[in-house]
């Protein structure tokens, strides 16, 4: 139970900061979190380190959002 608990908290986490980022800085600290997060996540799913999931997930997050523009990211109007 405490492991769905903490997987909610960390998704509910990432909703809030899946809205940041208008700039390059902004999207890859935003996407660093983001990454952090779901590589804890995925690490913690497959009995692997969480530490080493979240510096992977973290640098590959920060990494997307840096080299990604707002318009590459754009998903429109969502009604």
């Amino acid at each position: 139970m405490k492991t769905t608990a903490k997987i909610i908290s960390v998704l509910t986490l990432l909703t809030f900061l899946s809205a940041c980022g208008n700039t390059p800085g902004q999207r890859a600290l935003s996407g660093g979190g983001i990454g952090a997060g779901a590589g804890t996540v995925g690490a913690v799913l497959l009995n692997a380190n969480p530490v080493a999931g979240a510096l992977i997930g973290g640098a590959a997050g920060a990494a997307t959002g840096a080299l990604t523009t707002k318009k590459d990211i754009d998903l429109g109007d969502i009604k």
